[in-house]
Parts: structure tokens; C-alpha cells; sequence
């Protein structure tokens, strides 16, 4: 039983790192199947918003709910690196928000997100979850800037906007407690 501490060999790494690479490319390009085939059982973790999508329909709904919004969604990779058990990317998330984020309306904003992804492999170097950490409120900042306050007519969009957060705001998911 490999100890803590104790790194995969070369072959492994690279193994990885392919895996997590075809994995981005596969999201960019929206061809879901192939991104799902990097992991038999699909499972995000988005610590965020504290939400696990679990399974291949609710990660297939993800996936349609976040490029409904942000139908352009891409990523600009800064870094990557190895641990014992995963491979983490540190990445701009990039896109424009053309449909609704939940119950927050399309607001035709761009944003620039930085984020990491751990890509967490089992024993058996399947990967097996990808978790995600970014600053939402960095994010949603971004998506309502070009809503002046003090402009009246954008008040009924503004109050949309925070009763669409509101509605999105839920229990954190158990398995992240």
C-alpha cells in the first residue's frame, strides 16, 4: 500500500495529465461524451456554491445549465501540478453571460474568474472527482457591473438578479459538510 507521501512514478503523472487535459479541451468543445468518458462515475464537487453533481444525468444538466449561460465558457490554463493523489489546475474561467444562471437573468456581461480544479484519482488512478474552488462573489460582481444603481431602469433587472441569488442559495450539500 503506497504511503502518503509517496509520489506515482513519471508514466503515471504524464498518464494523469492527459487525462485532465482531454478532460478541458473536451468542456471547451462541448462534446460532453468525451469528457464523461474521463471518469466512470462523473461526480463535481463546486465548493463555492457548496453543490455536488453526482451521476451522468445530473452532471449532463450541469452541463446545460452553465453553457445556457455562458455559452462561450473557456478556460486559460496558468498552472498545473501533481500530488500523490490528484492533479490540480489553476485556470482563468472565462465567458459571457447570455442565459440565466439560475434564477439570476442573462445580464450580457463578460467575466474573467480565477479558479482551481483538483482532479482526485483512486488507487486504481481512476479519476473519480473533479473539485472546484473559485470566488463567486468575484464572479457576480462581474456579471452585474454594467447594472448602474442609479439608474431606475435597471432596478427591476438588479432586483431579479438578487431573488435569482436567493433562490440559489440552498443547504450545502451533506457531503461536503
Amino acid at each position: 500500500m503506497p504511503e502518503r507521501f509517496d509520489m506515482p512514478s513519471a508514466d503515471v503523472l504524464r498518464a494523469r495529465e492527459k487525462l485532465v487535459l482531454d478532460h478541458f479541451h473536451g468542456e471547451v468543445a462541448q462534446r460532453w461524451d468525451d469528457v464523461l468518458a474521463t471518469f466512470p462515475h462523473p461526480h463535481y464537487e463546486l465548493i463555492a456554491t457548496m453543490t455536488v453533481h453526482d451521476g451522468d444525468a445530473n452532471v449532463r444538466r450541469y452541463y446545460r445549465d452553465t453553457r445556457a449561460a455562458f455559452p462561450d465558457q473557456h478556460h486559460e490554463i496558468i498552472a498545473l501540478r501533481h500530488s500523490a493523489d490528484a492533479v490540480i489546475v489553476e485556470f482563468w474561467l472565462m465567458g459571457t453571460h447570455q442565459g440565466p444562471l439560475g434564477g439570476i437573468p442573462p445580464t450580457g456581461q463578460r467575466f474573467r474568474v480565477r479558479m482551481n480544479a483538483f482532479f482526485v484519482f483512486d488507487a486504481n488512478e481512476t479519476l473519480v472527482c473533479e473539485r472546484v474552488y473559485f470566488d463567486s462573489l468575484t464572479m457576480l460582481k462581474q456579471l452585474l457591473r454594467g447594472l448602474s444603481l442609479k439608474d431606475p431602469r435597471n432596478w427591476p433587472k438588479l432586483v431579479r438578479a438578487l431573488r435569482g441569488l436567493a433562490a440559489m442559495t440552498r443547504e450545502p450539500d451533506p457531503r461536503l459538510l
